[in-house]
């Protein structure tokens, strides 16, 4: 999805990222959730269903 699509949308990232800009950050809408590299936020974003994204959490966790 096009970055100026979700300029309003409140991104956040993991406590757990340095601040050296290679984070994933996320948004939380209500029936979606987008995902974008924090280095290039204007470059776009994932959207995943909120079902997709927690089988994503769970991959990626292990």
């Amino acid at each position: 999805m096009p970055a100026q699509d979700l300029r309003a949308t409140q991104w956040i990232k993991s406590s757990h990222s340095a601040n050296n800009g290679d984070c994933v950050e996320v948004a939380f809408g209500t029936d979606r959730v987008a995902a974008r590299d924090s280095k290039d936020p204007d470059g776009g974003a994932l959207l995943l269903s909120p079902e997709a994204f927690r089988a994503f959490l769970h991959r990626v966790r292990g």
